[in-house]
């Protein structure tokens, strides 16, 4: 075999080990419940355990009489199953509804930009929907999952999960991250900017060496 073509083939292997590499990282994430989040339960036949409750430190979900529910280790994925098994001890097969949610902000080019408590398995695409949907001026290409001062998700990677289907549990999105929606007038408005204050300072440049002369 022609040893260029080799090198190729390997170059494509190692490609695509990588590209499948970073989807199971996405797919296998697992996110641990952080007190504040907030968990919508429904229990059949039971008014008082049908509810959103908050989890509390632990983390562990507050019930009223039955107490506190642990629910360290546990994957938000597997919260319903968790549960059922939880509360099996204490109610005669109950059939149970459970779904975590997460408080996030969706802001920048979205009809109503905001702070909102969203399940976990949403996928991403609808949770700017809850936000109204975006704006005639967004740029969804460029759409951005920010934590802090960093940005967790962004660019061609994003677009792939997004394209996949992937929702917010498997990005590893947690409550206080920002889904942030560019428009195309942010980079107008920058420049104008940018211009604004390089005309300043041309302006007080050449007021200072008039008045030197």
């Amino acid at each position: 075999m022609n040893r260029n073509l080799r090198l190729w083939i390997i170059a494509v292997a190692l490609l695509t080990v990588g590209v499948l590499g970073r989807r199971v990282t996405a797919q296998t994430r697992t996110t641990p419940f952080q007190v504040g989040d907030r968990i919508l339960l429904r229990v059949e036949g039971d008014s008082a355990l049908s509810d959103t409750f908050t989890v509390v430190a632990g983390p562990a979900l507050r019930l009223p009489v039955i107490g506190e529910i642990s629910l360290a280790g546990v994957p938000r994925a597997n919260l319903e199953a968790h549960l059922t098994r939880e509360l099996g001890r204490f109610i005669k097969d109950p059939v149970v509804q459970a779904r975590a949610l997460i408080r996030v902000s969706v802001l920048g080019e979205v009809t109503r930009p905001g702070y909102y408590a969203v399940p976990v398995d949403l996928v991403l695409a609808d949770a700017l929907m809850v936000a109204g949907g975006a704006t005639k001026d967004a740029r969804v290409e460029q759409l951005r999952v920010l934590r802090g001062n960093s940005s967790l998700w962004s660019g061609n990677q994003l677009q792939t999960e997004i394209a996949r289907g992937a929702t917010l549990d498997q990005l590893g999105i947690r409550a206080g991250d920002r889904i942030q929606v560019p428009g195309h007038r942010d980079a107008e408005s920058t420049w104008r900017i940018v211009g604004i204050v390089v005309g300043s300072l041309a302006t007080a440049v050449g007021v200072i060496a008039l008045t030197h002369r």
